[in-house]
């Protein structure tokens, strides 16, 4: 999609850093982070929602690439959240895994 936000962040038309890149997917700081450590692991295919993904083995790559960019920055603990419409929470309508570690966690989380 010519004007998302993470499918220019995951073709390197907008510079990030990566923490993690494949041929799937792309792992990045987010720019608003809730916690000392927020990384956010997306699709580099455009999917609005994960509502659109039918593909399990791409789901599962994402919380396993997320289990070792936390294993990598000596994160233990940490909580993954995928926001799936508005009312959720997503703000970017590409697909994302928000990893976020660091600290201590509360329940309920909003």
């Amino acid at each position: 999609m010519d004007d998302c936000l993470f499918c220019k962040i995951s073709s390197g038309e907008i510079p990030t850093e990566f923490l993690f890149e494949d041929n799937k997917v792309v792992a990045f700081r987010d720019i608003d982070p809730q916690g000392p450590f927020h990384i956010l692991i997306i699709p580099k295919e455009h999917y609005t929602s994960i509502k659109d993904i039918k593909d399990e083995s791409l789901t599962g790559h994402m919380f396993s690439v997320g289990n070792r960019v936390a294993e990598e920055n000596n994160i233990e603990n940490f909580r993954c959240i995928i926001n799936t419409g508005e009312e959720a929470g997503q703000t970017v309508f590409h697909v994302h895994l928000h990893l976020i570690g660091g600290r201590r966690m509360t329940w309920p989380p909003g």
